[in-house]
């Protein structure tokens, strides 16, 4: 009888082992494939109890790595392709004036000139945006008057609102609370969103640059400023709203750089107002316009 038991037992310990080694010696391999490279590797997750939560969790981490690769993959590819044009546009000038076909005539090195000064503003961007993402920016807030921010901002962009024959409008209510923001960078925000505004509004549309106080925020017993940038152009397709703040984003794929920008001014919009604590977002109708939202907590005082 105890040769017995002891055989049963022995088979049993036997299946119960090979049972777990199995997705153990499955999950060592994979592990190997994702060191090698392979980011497409995944595991069965049918495991019982903890070795199913461990297959879960090793999945999800090879997709969030190959998100995030194929994130490093198209951003190298998309500032290849924004240095491409101005550095073409550069050459072509150069070898033009140093072979005698053209003079060295204003005509002919204002353009340098002003790619040069894309490619400045391009390279500062960036460096922006990776400052923020990795939470290397400092910021120096202090109590902000939101409101003449944004009448600093309409005294600002109004020539070049009324050069392209757009309205731009301040709707503001007799009280804002202040807010806990560093101006310089808020006023940069504002400043990318309104640029957007009025590049996607037409002829005798108009922009409308509003705040509103906003309800206690959630977890932090005191409320906020929202500001809006509003406009009356083309719109966003709903497909594209959920992309409109990643870097290098362009509604129009075959937009150039010059019409269109660098597609940096939205991604470092959000990241802003992110170190800030606030939030961002945008509601757009095709046909009739987009409106865009950021919020910022008060000071202190602002219950």
């Amino acid at each position: 009888i105890g040769a017995i038991i002891g055989g049963v037992a022995l088979i049993a310990g036997l299946g119960f082992s090979r049972a777990i080694s199995r997705p153990v010696i499955r999950l060592t391999e994979a592990t190997r494939a994702v060191a090698a490279g392979d980011l497409d590797v995944r595991v069965s997750e049918k495991c019982p109890g903890e070795l199913g939560e461990l297959a879960s969790s090793f999945n999800q981490m090879t997709e969030e790595l190959a998100r995030a690769d194929n994130v490093r993959r198209n951003m190298t590819a998309d500032v290849a392709h924004e240095l491409r044009t101005p550095l073409s546009v550069i050459q072509g000038k150069i070898e033009g004036v140093l072979d005698g076909v053209y003079p060295a005539a204003p005509e002919h090195l204002e353009p340098i000139l002003e790619e040069t000064k894309l490619l400045a503003h391009l390279v500062e961007d960036l460096r922006l945006l990776a400052l923020a993402e990795a939470g290397q920016l400092s910021l120096q807030k202090q109590a902000l008057d939101v409101g003449d921010l944004l009448r600093d901002a309409q005294v600002n962009f109004g020539p070049q609102a009324d050069d392209r024959g757009i309205t731009l409008m301040l709707d503001l209510p007799p009280e804002l609370p202040q807010a806990e923001a560093d101006r310089r960078r808020i006023s940069q925000v504002v400043g990318n969103l309104l640029t957007n505004a009025l590049r996607h509004t037409p002829q005798g549309g108009c922009v409308t640059l509003s705040a509103v106080p906003s309800p206690p925020l959630p977890g932090r017993g005191k409320g906020g400023v929202i500001v809006s940038v509003s406009d009356t152009g083309a719109g966003i397709p709903a497909k594209d709203l959920p992309y409109i703040f990643e870097r290098f984003w362009r509604g129009e794929k075959s937009r150039s750089r010059a019409g269109g920008g660098s597609g940096l001014g939205l991604a470092i919009a959000k990241q802003l107002v992110e170190m800030h604590g606030g939030t961002v977002s945008v509601e757009s109708t095709p046909g009739e316009g987009s409106t865009f939202r950021f919020t910022l907590p008060a000071t202190g005082g602002g219950e």
